[in-house]
């Protein structure tokens, strides 16, 4: 396929969320069924590109010299597509049932269309400015959908997500002036573009500057202490919360961290110094710390938030060991954590759409209402907690291997802080199916009357990806055969 294909794809879900609130639609099915062809198009034309993959890059805009907007899918990027492309058509879907009551429905969908549309041109930056340009437009195009309910709570949960965007944007802008004057090209490339040693004296600047710069980057994936934002994130719409925190931006955010330290400072240049362990330290303790805070939340949403902020250090986890079996590991957890997490999320949004119980304590017994939403949720909650068979034990398999093949002390540590973090999630997610399922003796079946299972638009995404998660955990070898030729090339 010709490489102009790339922008296409781009532009689809752009330009068709543009026309959601313009058209004179005449029924509420009528756009709903735009968005969902628009989404299965864009959808389409990606795994279109994955088959028949374009060798070229595509120049979108010179500013001047090296300076330029240019695309590229290579094996990265072509993964990360991939997982963005599985997940949406499905998001939309359940967004169509969940935003049935919701106020200002077409502004929503404008940006949750665009939102998809600048996700992909993350995936496709074929060099450090593009996917900088990417990366900061989604954080202002997915601030209107945290804004979305317009109460007081979510100004004040925007304001916070503004103001850690904007900072994490500073911190990475620093890396990619340094990339920009001191690498050897601008274009993403396997091992780097720096050479630390002809740097001189300025080496060891260049480590300061990777550490800025994968923090600024890792402020999406909610790292300490850049954690605050996510759960506050949690009073948007639960389609936006489950984007949020499975796909769009915190995956965007390890996804570039990933970009940086191999495509652009290079690990070579890395491995085995304090860099790395600083990192790794924050990394180490965020994984703890999230699952911590998970135990005491008693809001399920945001005790979903907090074992996100735990997850997605997983994935950095992975990434700062800086070996190809960490890489892989760390890209695998990326892609079943995204299944995992947001199966968990579209069971708390059908649980508030049906009930508008919100806390663990008013869940007792809603399992019997709601048996196959709850099924979903314990599935999840098993995968989370890494059960055999599921797709949590694989990815949680391979980082511990990368870890003790590594031989690190703070790797070894690393794992002893995967047992933990395992420990905590089988109590916090297993408290609620345990309410759920058996709410004691003495439950009066009148507080949960009128309860039910939500509609078709719900459950098929959530019978998906529990399929899914069995699918990846009992058939894991195709894709960690995948994700290790893509890390045998960058490393």
């Amino acid at each position: 396929m010709s490489e102009k294909w790339m922008l296409l794809t781009i532009l689809l879900p752009i330009l068709a969320g543009t026309l959601v609130p313009l058209l004179p639609w005449k029924k509420r099915r009528d756009y709903l069924i735009f968005i969902e062809l628009a989404a299965v198009a864009t959808s389409v034309l990606v795994f279109a590109l994955l088959l028949n993959h374009p060798s070229g890059a595509l120049t979108v805009f010179r500013f001047t010299g090296n300076l330029s907007i240019t695309l590229k899918l290579d094996g990265p990027g072509g993964f990360y597509a991939a997982l963005v492309a599985g997940l949406w058509p499905f998001a939309c879907l359940y967004s169509f049932e969940y935003m049935k009551h919701e106020q200002n429905e077409r502004s929503f969908f404008l940006f949750y269309l665009i939102t998809y549309g600048v996700t992909l041109g993350v995936a496709m930056a074929e060099n450090i400015l593009t996917l900088y340009f990417f990366f900061e437009m989604l954080s202002l195009i997915t601030l209107p959908l945290v804004l979305h309910t317009r109460t007081r709570e979510a100004v004040l949960a925007s304001r916070t997500y503004l103001y850690y965007m904007l900072g994490g944007a500073a911190f990475a802008f620093i890396g990619v002036i340094y990339l920009l004057t001191y690498g050897e090209t601008s274009s993403f490339r396997a091992g780097g573009v720096l050479k630390l040693s002809s740097l001189g004296e300025k080496a060891d600047m260049m480590l300061v500057v990777f550490v800025l710069c994968f923090l600024g980057f890792a402020v999406k994936t909610a790292v300490f202490p850049f954690s605050r934002w996510l759960p506050k994130a949690g009073v948007a719409p639960t389609p936006v919360t489950a984007l949020l925190h499975a796909v769009a931006v915190v995956n965007t955010g390890a996804f570039a961290a990933m970009r940086m330290t191999y495509y652009s400072f290079g690990v070579e240049n890395l491995r085995g110094t304090w860099a790395q362990y600083v990192l790794m330290g924050l990394i180490i303790f965020t994984i703890v710390y999230g699952c911590s805070r998970a135990l005491k939340e008693t809001h399920v949403k945001r005790r979903l938030a907090w074992s996100t902020v735990s997850n997605l250090s997983y994935i950095l986890f992975g990434i700062v060991l800086m070996t190809p079996l960490g890489l892989t590991a760390g890209l695998a957890h990326m892609l079943f954590h995204s299944v995992m997490k947001i199966t968990a999320f579209f069971c708390a949004g059908a649980v508030l759409t049906k009930t508008g119980k919100a806390y663990v304590h008013e869940l007792d017994g809603l399992a019997r209402k709601m048996p196959f939403t709850f099924t979903a949720y314990l599935v999840s909650g098993l995968a989370l907690m890494g059960v055999p068979g599921l797709c949590g034990f694989v990815s949680k398999w391979y980082l511990a291997k990368a870890a003790i093949v590594s031989e690190d002390l703070p790797a070894l540590i690393g794992v002893a802080a995967l047992l933990v973090s395992a420990l905590l999630t089988a109590i916090y997610m297993m408290s609620v199916v345990v309410r759920a399922f058996c709410p004691g003796k003495d439950f009066d079946e009148s507080a949960i009357a009128g309860a039910s299972d939500p509609g078709p638009a719900m459950l098929i995404p959530l019978g998906f990806f529990v399929v899914l998660m069995f699918v990846f955990g009992l058939c894991s070898g195709p894709v960690i055969s995948y994700l290790t030729r893509i890390c045998a090339a960058i490393v």
